[in-house]
């Protein structure tokens, strides 16, 4: 093969992860509103616009990806940049979904400490009033659609038990587990049809190298405290975070404030106040880690942190899925993994909704005001349908105008 025959492919390959990145940067820039809509927004661009992948392998990875733990609608992004581009079509797919709202993020966490005075203060708890709002929508739609029924309920109920009583990551831990255990026994329901085919670009030999090197990291990272680096302590905190949320989303929030509020890293005012603005900016919920990540107060904080914090959190779910994706045909179809998944689920609806009442409500509601708000921005959220940003700039809007009346 002359040196021109293998340049064709490498450029074919680079022209393809550009293309990746230009459709996805795109996306990045313009997808509000949440993983749910995350995923109509890849459907409407990817299959019925471009068709880089028909619907039935659409739904095959939108399947795989809410099995696994981590974000899902970056997960499916990085799959369908991988299914075309390959290996640099999945980076540029995460990158370019990513870093636009991970950018927005660190330049609040710079602009966060401008907004002092009693308006700027205002402005804050409003942001920290909106969590209520948003945290509050995503425990009744997905109670709804998660814990529908008297079995599910009850295990959700349980898991808000254990979250109670077991306290901090271990409790959260615990009672996903506790649920997935349940759900062999409670959750035997038939399954819907198992639907298409997926063919990818990975080996088994690949995917197996991606889980060994997944749980490598979940086992080994914690030992890092016995070094005393702060760095490799940060990337161990989020990528516990990140390995271990089902659900995605809002669901991250219990798992991250047992990570880095628990040990003093970030105070639970700054916390709420970045969750807030979280809610504004487009792409996955999970580049609130790069605001965590800079305003932590070891270092390393600001630019720093922030990279590490969010590479932390994305990379478990991103090797979870190279790594199961060869293997996915076979698993999906099998009634025990899909009983465990359910009862998971369901368990993810308590421990979300333990982390509504703290520390969500108990650090943003003071007052019968901050209640008013609250329940104001709820029902935008959820009867009007109101866009998630115009419900968080109206409620930090109310906030610095309570100032008023406080």
């Amino acid at each position: 093969m002359s040196d021109d025959d293998a340049a064709e492919p490498r450029s074919s390959e680079i022209a393809r992860a550009g293309e990746v990145f230009r459709v996805f940067l795109k996306l990045g820039l313009t997808s509000f509103g949440g993983p749910i809509a995350h995923l109509g927004y890849f459907r409407n661009e990817l299959v019925l616009r471009r068709g880089w992948i028909d619907e039935a392998g659409f739904a095959d990875l939108v399947a795989l990806c809410q099995f696994l733990p981590g974000p899902a609608s970056s997960q499916t992004g990085f799959a369908l940049g991988l299914l075309r581009g390959g290996a640099l079509g999945a980076f540029a797919a995460w990158a370019a979904f990513t870093l636009p709202s991970a950018i927005l993020l660190v330049a609040f966490a710079y602009g966060a400490t401008a907004l002092s005075g009693p308006i700027g203060q205002g402005i804050v708890h409003g942001l920290k009033v909106v969590a209520v709002a948003v945290v509050a929508q995503a425990v009744w739609g997905m109670a709804r659609s998660l814990a529908a029924d008297r079995e599910r309920t009850g295990i959700a109920l349980l898991a808000v038990m254990v979250v109670v009583f077991g306290g901090g990551a271990f409790g959260q831990i615990l009672a996903i587990a506790v649920g997935a255990l349940a759900g062999l026994r409670f959750c035997r329901e038939s399954a819907a049809p198992i639907i298409g085919r997926l063919h990818v670009p990975v080996t088994r030999l690949t995917g197996g190298l991606c889980l060994v090197v997944f749980f490598l990291l979940l086992f080994a990272l914690p030992f890092a405290q016995t070094f005393d680096v702060q760095g490799l302590e940060l990337l161990n905190a989020f990528y516990r975070a990140g390995a271990l949320v089902f659900g995605g989303g809002h669901v991250v929030l219990p798992l991250l404030q047992a990570q880095v509020v628990h040990p003093g890293w970030v105070t639970n005012d700054a916390f709420l106040t970045g969750y807030g603005a979280a809610q504004a900016v487009p792409g996955p919920l999970f580049t609130f880690a790069a605001y965590l990540g800079a305003v932590m107060r070891p270092e390393p904080n600001g630019i720093a942190g922030a990279a590490i914090a969010l590479v932390g959190i994305f990379l478990p779910g991103l090797l979870l899925v190279v790594g199961a994706l060869p293997f996915w045909d076979a698993l999906r179809t099998r009634p025990i993994a899909q009983s465990a998944m359910r009862g998971a689920n369901a368990a993810v609806v308590g421990v979300l909704g333990a982390a509504l009442y703290n520390p969500v409500w108990t650090n943003a509601i003071l007052t019968p005001y901050d209640f008013a708000l609250a329940l104001a921005g709820f029902l935008f959220l959820t009867v009007w349908k109101a866009p998630p940003w115009i419900v968080v700039a109206g409620t930090a809007v109310g906030g610095a105008l309570l100032t008023f009346v406080r």
